[in-house]
């Protein structure tokens, strides 16, 4: 029997224990009565598993990040398992890129494959590229921009234990370990990429899908950023491909009900192949998604561009500079060979004539105990948004004029240093590391909108916030929030959606950077009318795809 029925004997005082003989033929029957209570104790526990045929296994991506690395680009070419006996299966092999920063505490499908049942104690990854990017302030007054795409060592998939690959269907997630796989002191150091070091590690876990997820721990995609690659004939259904890097994409099928939320469209029937989705959905044992909350921003736009504002620039008004984490749409033609679909890493964009908005994601935002409101008098940079576009200007004196800014949620890595209530929301004072992109980008010079304390973010907690946290909120401790970032007369406010274990902060060193032989420096000058300058410094001992 096992420690637990054990340990509920209870014993004899001493004055009572006494040995009395026992009769042969009830000795026997007591041997019996023994072994039947052995044996039913034993029926009782948990058998191992039977494996009988194949399983659908979906491996969904997701990272684990502080804020100390802006993007994170892979390009992953396989992914195996291995079982008890050594044998080997494969979950992936095909390239797929993968722009893992945007997902920091959420989920997005890669692929789904049959898989044959067994346990399975070891996983690999392959690479066909890698590169983080961080960004900083440069001592001169500009910006630096750090590229990183040299692999060290690794990468290493770790399991914590072994994987049971069983019945109808089942979910893994590939979660990037982002500060185990990046490190460097800080981002601008002497000499350049002094201490920087890539291992991309992962580890590898089952994901348990709920029927009605409501944070991504249980199957809820939020905040997917897709364009619309096809529409069902015959049925609500769609097909997706998600933005990845910046040479890449991938494919996902989305399917509607009755239950669905349209915004900015009146339904089903108003998607049209080329339009960009915001789109939340729970992911089914296929591999698909059903589709929660489907948002259309702008839905006569031709390029569409997410991530941070680096720059709010009182030198050319109304003129911001965006890092564009992902991008959609044709993008900018090429002057040498007059294709379209290349890459501008820092777009500028008029924001004169803008609409800006907020997005629906969040239901709460007009109960918060402040005015929540984003415009062009008070955007700031730090703050995660979508910018959509006509055709993309990259030179010369006209900015690329920005037909809409929205507001999306965010994710940073903060330490609680208090709290209070204001009605139903708790509020929770969190710092922020010294290199989050908000005290990093607020002492540019120039700055149109200023904060009173960049350090800072006032986080809004009620009972629509999700909490997936394995501690409790206490002061002293670090988590990540993620929510809308609204800049409320220079203080940080964040309506939060969810919070999840904190990534701690890394050290930080402060140093006065010089090129060394062999690196190479690319400045990049402002368009005319910004004195702003890019320094975009790059090492790469790794050749990209």
């Amino acid at each position: 029997m096992n420690s637990a029925h054990s340990s509920s004997l209870t014993r004899l005082p001493s004055h009572l224990s006494t040995i009395v003989p026992v009769p042969a033929p009830v000795l026997s029957l007591l041997v019996l009565f023994a072994l039947g209570l052995a044996t039913g104790c034993g029926s009782s526990s948990p058998g191992p598993p039977k494996f009988s045929g194949n399983t659908s296994v979906v491996v969904v991506l997701s990272s684990t990040a502080n804020d100390q690395v802006t993007n994170f680009n892979l390009y992953l070419q396989t992914l195996t398992l291995t079982n008890q006996s050594g044998k080997t299966v494969t979950l992936l092999s095909s390239q797929q890129p993968v722009e893992f920063m945007h997902l920091n505490g959420g989920i997005e499908p890669l692929t789904t494959v049959t898989v044959p049942q067994d346990i399975y104690t070891s996983a690999a990854v392959t690479l066909g590229g890698a590169e983080f990017v961080c960004v900083s302030q440069d001592p001169n007054g500009g910006l630096l921009i750090s590229h990183y795409s040299g692999v060290d060592q690794g990468p290493v998939v770790d399991l914590p234990s072994p994987i049971t690959v069983t019945g109808d269907s089942m979910t893994l997630s590939l979660n990037l370990q982002v500060s185990s796989s990046a490190v460097f002191p800080s981002c601008y150091t002497s000499p350049i990429f002094a201490g920087y070091s890539m291992s991309p590690t992962f580890s590898l876990t089952p994901l348990v899908l709920s029927t009605s997820p409501r944070n991504p721990a249980s199957g809820l995609v939020t905040g997917l950023q897709a364009t619309v690659a096809s529409v069902g004939a015959t049925g609500p259904s769609m097909t997706l491909t998600i933005p990845a890097v910046s040479f890449g994409t991938r494919t996902v099928v989305a399917d509607t009900n009755s239950a669905t939320v349209f915004q900015g469209i009146s339904g089903f029937s108003a998607l049209a192949s080329g339009m960009f989705l915001n789109l939340d959905g729970a992911l089914q044992s296929d591999g698909s998604l059903l589709a929660t909350r489907i948002e259309v921003e702008n839905p006569s736009a031709l390029n569409i561009y997410t991530g941070p504002i680096i720059s709010v620039d009182n030198l050319a008004p109304d003129v911001l500079q965006l890092y564009g984490r992902t991008e959609m749409g044709p993008l900018v033609t090429d002057p040498v060979n007059n294709q379209p679909g290349q890459y501008w890493e820092i777009p500028y964009f008029d924001y004169s004539s803008s609409t800006f908005q907020i997005s629906g994601q969040l239901t709460n935002v007009l109960s918060l105990p402040f005015v929540p409101s984003f415009n062009a008098a008070n955007i700031v940079a730090g703050q995660n948004v979508d910018i959509t576009s006509g055709v993309l200007t990259i030179g010369g004196t006209n900015y690329t004029p920005a037909n809409t800014i929205t507001l999306i949620p965010q994710t940073v890595d903060g330490t609680v240093e208090g709290s209070a209530t204001s009605g139903n929301f708790t509020i929770y004072t969190a710092s922020l590391a010294s290199y989050d992109l908000f005290p990093q980008l607020a002492v540019q010079p120039g700055q149109t909108t200023l904060l009173t304390n960049p350090n800072q973010v006032e986080v809004y907690v009620d009972s629509n916030t999700q909490m997936v946290n394995s501690t409790s909120l206490a002061v002293g401790s670090t988590f990540r929030f993620y929510g809308l970032v609204f800049n409320d007369n220079g203080t940080l406010r964040m309506d939060c959606g969810l919070v999840s274990d904190g990534v701690s902060f890394s050290p930080q060193t402060a140093a006065n950077a010089h090129l060394d032989v062999g690196q190479t420096q690319v400045v990049r000058e402002g368009q005319v009318g910004l004195k702003k300058i890019i320094r975009t410094v790059t090492r790469a001992n790794q050749v990209q795809p």
